[in-house]
């Protein structure tokens, strides 16, 4: 949505100052309230994060170990549990899931079925406030966090940030300087950016640093890791692992010391740099013309501050791939991969892969010298007994076990190129900045065959003003879109308009416009734009009136499916498990119902982990950039992303398919 006038904007802007504003405050946990009448009074989601608090909490209280694994264990285990929650603890068989012991299900039947949470509520009184914004510092946790609060009484950040600048913290035991100047930098971390940059804005800085690294004399290879490498839709520091030579690495280290673009060196080693990256970075580092260009220049223009913290690595070639593995993650992946390897008498970690029986007793560079031979990933991955799994599968969500050469049931995973159009995208009939033969012309030279335009529908008013295509004005666009295609079709041009709209779900679930205007479109983007009344409601009254909506006849696809802006807003509180499960049904019974991967990087929704499930229930999946403009047509490539980071195939995608085979799902 780069360089796009989107009516999402304004609301963006007016949150982020909310979220900016509201930084300064600090303020605990609250057990949910429920605003039903009957049970289920708590929703699942509320579940999952009251499981991941408690665990917080008792670890900051000092409780036993096991017992904050086991909240923590529970909460993960309802995020990923597809069956219907209500069902399962009606029928008692919420301590049958696996994860789920006696007593946090006895809390889950409680809650669910009494809208009441036991004795929880002195635990969350229990903790201060201050201690729980400081366990968001990174590389403090709630173990070290509560020792603070024991040994030094730091309730707080600013307590902390006074501690460590008066020297308190090193001679705790356990902690030391390099402790206490890392918490100051975390301070300052979580104070300008809460420790996370979207997708598009962290890429932008790594591939700009992976460039000009690689072009070092001395610099065998440079390979962007960590989150930014497994596509988050968000990334945190960025990593650069670095092959050189060891006669070189001291020079490469020089160089990278006096890159352009550094806004200040945190500290560097022998083996190790770590940096502060500003906007010069991003000079000259990236194709004319491009995705990235334009996005730079949005960036210099709009945040002139901008910084993003950045760790590089530098080590022998032959351990590359051994650093590279660890330091792309992710952290449950990296524990999967190292049990895997003692399963079968090795140990596995950034220096090598190693026979236990040779390598015992030695750690580091010591150990390295015993490492079985690995030119790349994948070999790492083939000692393991497993095919290479794509960067962006690493979170422990099942890729080990897919990736086992007696299964080798890993996807083939979507490429960009896979794509031959897009149904969300607007011109100025409502918000957008183009003519609709503007908008085709851009698709054509992307090589499309088809694009939809989805123009609001009439309800749609932003600051007063309508923003949507009055239904009278609804026959004008369509002769307009109609006349295009005919003169593409004497041309012998194969690319054609779809003409669609983006409909408004109203509050009660039904959509914008009257039936007959609805059916006069090929496909009907089916939103949620007034936020308010659906965030301050309850998740199955939600769900209800959305599935609703999903129902109609004319309903086509779920766009942006929580209405989340990432970093500065979350989605109304809905169960997309369920929703996905209706849409199956339909699918089954005949009825094309498909789910939007919205692929604005401020969104990016249908988050990633619930594209699995979409694709076992048989939902297609769309990637649209929800375009305001011309440019904006290139943000599917971040939807790709996500659409691979969810495991998704060319096969699982709507708009991989040929313009005739749309024209006859659409009945068009």
């Amino acid at each position: 949505m780069l360089g796009s006038v989107n009516p999402d904007i304004n609301r963006m802007v007016q949150d982020l100052c909310l979220v900016l504003m509201s930084m300064a405050k600090v303020s605990g946990w609250t057990l949910p309230k429920s605003q039903r009448q009957q049970a289920p009074y708590v929703s699942k989601t509320q579940l999952v994060d009251v499981l991941e608090q408690i665990a917080i909490l008792l670890e900051l209280s000092g409780a036993n170990g096991f017992r904050v694994r086991a909240y923590q264990n529970g909460s993960r285990t309802l995020a990923s549990m597809e069956e219907d929650l209500f069902t399962i603890v009606s029928e008692n068989r919420i301590v049958e899931i696996k994860g789920i012991g006696k007593g946090i299900g006895g809390l889950i039947t409680e809650a669910v079925m009494e809208g009441t949470w036991g004795d929880m509520q002195s635990l969350y009184d229990k903790i201060p406030p201050g201690l729980i914004e400081i366990v968001g510092i990174p590389g403090l946790g709630p173990k070290r966090a509560r020792i603070l609060h024991e040994s030094l009484g730091i309730d707080s950040v600013e307590a902390l940030k006074t501690a460590c600048e008066l020297g308190h913290v090193s001679p705790l035991s356990g902690f030391g300087e390099k402790s206490q100047k890392k918490y100051l930098e975390g301070i300052d971390l979580l104070r300008r950016y809460q420790g996370r940059t979207r997708m598009d804005v962290g890429l932008l800085y790594g591939r700009a640093l992976q460039q000009k690294i690689s072009e070092i004399s001395g610099v065998e290879k440079a390979q962007l890791a960590g989150s930014a490498r497994r596509r988050r839709e968000t990334i945190g520091d960025l990593d650069v692992v670095v092959s050189s030579l060891p006669e070189n690495h001291q020079n490469v280290i020089e160089n990278i010391l006096n890159l352009p673009g550094i806004a200040e060196v945190k500290g560097y080693g022998e083996s190790k740099v770590s940096l502060i990256l500003e906007q010069e970075m991003l000079s000259n580092s990236v194709n004319s013309g491009s995705l990235d260009e334009r996005l730079a220049e949005t960036l210099i223009e709009r945040n002139s501050d901008a910084t993003i913290d950045a760790q590089v690595r530098i080590v022998n070639p032959e351990m590359f791939p051994f650093t590279l593995a660890y330091f792309t993650g992710s952290k449950e992946h990296n524990i999967r991969m190292r049990q895997e390897a003692i399963n079968r008498g090795l140990r596995l970690n950034e220096f090598g892969l190693f026979p236990e029986v040779l390598a015992e007793g030695k750690i580091g560079m010591e150990a390295a010298k015993y490492t079985l031979k690995c030119s790349d990933e994948s070999e790492i991955y083939n000692n393991l007994d497993m095919n290479w799994i794509p960067p962006e599968m690493r979170e422990d969500m099942g890729e080990i076990e897919a990736a086992s050469l007696s299964k080798s049931s890993l996807p083939k995973l979507i490429q960009p190129s896979d794509l031959r159009g897009a149904f969300h995208n607007h011109t100025v009939y409502s918000d957008g900045t183009n003519t609709l033969e503007e908008m085709a012309q851009a698709a054509q030279s992307l090589g499309w065959e088809y694009l939809g335009i989805a123009d609001h529908s009439e309800t749609l008013n932003i600051g007063g003003r309508q923003i949507g295509i009055p239904s009278g004005t609804v026959p004008k666009q369509s002769d307009e879109i109609i006349r295009l295609n005919k003169n593409w079709k004497d041309q012998g041009i194969n690319f054609r308009l779809f003409h669609g709209s983006e409909c408004d779900i109203l509050a009660d679930g039904k959509l914008d416009y009257s039936d007959e205007v609805r059916n006069l479109f090929s496909h009907v983007v089916g939103s949620v734009h007034a936020l308010g009344s659906w965030r301050n409601r309850d998740e199955i009254e939600n769900t209800e009136a959305l599935i609703r909506a999903i129902e109609d006849p004319t309903f086509t696809i779920l766009g942006h499916p929580t209405g989340r802006i990432l970093q500065v807003r979350e989605g109304f509180p809905i169960d997309m498990h369920a929703v996905i499960r209706r849409m199956g049904e339909l699918n089954s019974d005949g009825y094309l119902k498909a789910i939007e991967i919205n692929a604005s990087p401020y969104r990016l929704d249908l988050d990633w982990r619930l594209c699995k499930y979409a694709k076992e229930q048989k939902v297609p999946i769309c990637i649209n950039p929800d375009a305001h403009d011309t440019s904006g047509l290139d943000d599917v490539w971040y939807g790709v992303q996500i659409a691979r980071k969810g495991w998704l195939e060319s096969s699982d995608i709507l708009n991989t398919k040929s313009s005739l085979e749309i024209e006859s799902l659409f009945n068009d």
